[in-house]
């Protein structure tokens, strides 16, 4: 594999990335294993899921690996990475799911081939939480629109029926999906912006930053943001990080999802209004996506338009996720 490098170059504020087919009947869908260890029981209730819909999952080599000395990660970066690219690279695959997240992106994402990977047609690929490294990667290397969804071996996907459904429609049904978010979203700070999707777990966009393969900029964009377990201290900090690179200026808006873990969701709230509501732009809260009980699938990547109001507070798209 040849190793990715240079820096992304300055862009103008962000535009549409390149849509992947929906999936039909009968699809071949690769899961890999990018960061942490599968358990096998989880493992293959998922994929049981999978085939209910109609499709035909196939589980790259090395997804149920057990690096030999870090027992948080699926294997050997080496490992990792040449699932990933194997499975986006053979073109009788239609999906790149990932099984789990967990730490280990971040060690791998460099061993990836990106001319390879850019030359390969676009495909579906969905993951969260750490994989939000991977989004990053594939729209400023790759130029491909991604879903920030549920994965194959995560709890919520296993036990949540609205998490399978949003992502069974998205994949499969796309242009019924078009409007985004649950009945507990609201407006933290209203308004209504247009903008293309970006983001994901907020602790990895900002040790993104710097590195070969970050974006310079969220100008123009929807930023969707979320976390787990990171208490408000941090998450200030990360939120602080983001604001002093530059990075979040001239973004569009904010969308907000889950915020498992990180205290009281008060206390978090007072966090996020202190530190975004000085953007001057709408800030939405509780959207329903990421380490949750629900987990909607997101695209990133796609125009959209996100609608925070006393009424109703909503992210639409102005196409489906998927062409």
């Amino acid at each position: 594999m040849t190793p990715a490098t240079g820096p992304v170059p300055a862009s103008a504020p962000l535009g549409p990335l390149v849509r992947p087919p929906r999936l039909r009947p009968g699809a071949k869908v690769a899961v890999v294993a990018p960061s942490g260890p599968v358990p096998a029981d989880r493992l293959e209730a998922g994929l049981d899921i999978v085939r209910g819909w109609g499709l035909d999952p196939v589980v790259a080599p090395h997804v149920l690996d057990l690096h030999r000395e870090l027992d948080y990660l699926a294997g050997s970066d080496e490992a990792r990475a040449r699932d990933l690219q194997d499975a986006w690279c053979d073109p009788t695959v239609s999906a790149v799911l990932c099984a789990r997240g967990g730490y280990g992106v971040q060690r791998m994402v460099d061993l990836l081939d990106w001319d390879a990977m850019r030359a390969a047609a676009p495909k579906v690929f969905v993951g969260y939480s750490d994989i939000t490294a991977l989004h990053e990667a594939f729209a400023a290397r790759a130029g491909v629109s991604t879903l920030h969804g549920p994965m194959v071996a995560a709890l919520t996907f296993l036990k949540d029926p609205a998490t399978q459904e949003s992502l069974r429609a998205t994949l499969l049904e796309p242009e019924a999906v078009r409007t985004i978010g649950l009945d507990t979203a609201g407006a933290l700070v209203p308004g209504r912006a247009h903008g293309v999707t970006l983001g994901g777990c907020v602790s990895l966009l900002a040790a993104d930053l710097g590195t070969p393969l970050a974006r310079p900029s969220a100008a123009g964009g929807l930023l969707l943001i979320e976390d787990v377990e990171e208490e408000p201290y941090r998450m200030d900090r990360i939120l602080t990080q983001l604001l002093r690179s530059g990075w979040l200026d001239g973004v569009a808006g904010v969308a907000l999802g889950s915020w498992a873990g990180c205290g009281p969701y008060e206390a978090v709230r007072t966090l996020m209004l202190d530190r975004l509501g000085g953007l001057g732009v709408p800030v939405a809260e509780e959207l329903g996506f990421g380490h949750g009980p629900t987990n909607l699938t997101v695209p990133l990547g796609v125009p959209a338009v996100l609608d925070a109001s006393a009424d109703t507070t909503t992210l639409t798209l102005d196409v489906p996720a998927l062409s």
